[in-house]
């Protein structure tokens, strides 16, 4: 029953492991695959290698945390030897980044025969210059990048959009026509802030970073309701997922499958199969045969 297939990979269940999350590596991610993700995703990773902002790099707040990584990772080179580990129990999508498209693309070609789909990582929104948010706050830029790299692979392409933007649609309308197989939706929200009341400074190393948790939930469906009128590709929906019944609404607002992130830091592994056990019963109480049977369910009667 809870099956689902998105851009050609047959996933068991409907939820993935988030970019950036437990991914940084290939026995992270198996784990992952054995604890219940119905898909992987890596953390994202660019050409060079890359060490990120100083600590302290993530802050606890009301409802979620705020990070500030600044896209710390091995570089290609060395994320193609773990990849190469991954031992492939689920689907695995590879998140990248860079600051060009020529560079998205080379990035992409080095590691196309080792998973099953690419997500562009465009959307981050404490990232190094011209490698975040930048990218995926214009259409344009949005379109040129996303058209690269489906020029370079024939594997599915995934955009990851910003909901820092005046109108999601248009970036996602613009990442569809450049030939995107899926959207993602949301990276963190932000970006926002602490400050420590001893120091009088910011707590973040960087100063602010990006929002995550379940405080961001509202807004990512609002997304995912917003696009899936706009657009006719599959969405991804992620942000502040903890619970089946999370599930159940970002899949009524029009996902086919949902990503799991910061809810892994609190509850662990398990969350996986806790969220399928309950999407499962939820399913079985209202008559669902197929997950895809509930997708858009909340636009019934509505002109997309």
């Amino acid at each position: 029953m809870l099956e689902v297939e998105i851009c050609r990979m047959k996933m068991k269940n409907p939820t993935v492991l988030a970019a950036g999350v437990l991914g940084s590596n290939a026995s992270s991610l198996n784990w992952a695959a054995r604890s219940g993700a119905g898909a992987v995703v890596t953390k994202s990773f660019g050409k060079e290698p890359n060490k990120g902002y100083p600590n302290p790099t993530t802050v606890e707040v009301e409802g979620g945390i705020i990070n500030a990584i600044g896209l710390s990772n091995p570089g290609v080179e060395t994320f193609q030897g773990e990849l190469e580990k991954l031992e492939g129990r689920v689907p695995q999508i590879a998140s990248i980044y860079g600051s060009t498209p020529q560079e998205f693309s080379e990035i992409a070609g080095k590691v196309e025969n080792l998973v099953d789909a690419l997500e562009l990582n465009i959307s981050c929104p404490h990232a190094l210059e011209g490698c975040g948010a930048s990218i995926g706050q214009d259409p344009d830029l949005t379109h040129s990048f996303v058209k690269a790299v489906k020029k370079t692979v024939k594997i599915p392409v995934i955009a990851k959009l910003t909901p820092n933007v005046t109108d999601i649609v248009e970036i996602a309308q613009a990442a569809e026509r450049a030939g995107a197989d899926a959207l993602t939706l949301i990276n963190s929200l932000g970006p926002g802030m602490r400050i420590d009341l001893e120091t009088g400074h910011p707590i973040l190393s960087n100063g602010f970073g990006g929002m995550s948790g379940p405080a961001i939930k509202p807004v990512a469906l609002r997304c995912v309701y917003q696009v899936y009128q706009n657009v006719d590709i599959p969405l991804m929906g992620v942000g502040g997922v903890t619970n089946y019944r999370d599930v159940v609404e970002f899949i009524y607002a029009g996902a086919s499958c949902v990503q799991i992130g910061t809810a892994v830091m609190y509850q662990g592994l398990e969350v996986f199969p806790e969220i399928n056990q309950g999407l499962l019963k939820f399913m079985k109480e209202k008559n669902y045969q197929k997950v895809e049977e509930m997708v858009g369910l909340a636009h019934q009667g509505r002109v997309r």
